[in-house]
């Protein structure tokens, strides 16, 4: 895995905590789902870097 890689997972999943603490006050289900999210989108942006490179 390349260091951009690595950063855009990192991003994603500080990403989906981010919106996390939005959702956390109507149920710390959306939160956890967030971070899930944000974590697939980093992967996502993370198998495009790698198929670019």
């Amino acid at each position: 895995m390349s260091e951009r890689s690595a950063w855009a997972v990192g991003g994603g999943t500080m990403l989906g905590v981010g919106v996390g603490f939005f959702v956390f006050e109507i149920s710390v289900f959306y939160f956890v789902g967030s971070i899930i999210g944000g974590l697939g989108v980093g992967l996502i942006a993370a198998a495009l870097i790698a198929k670019n490179n």
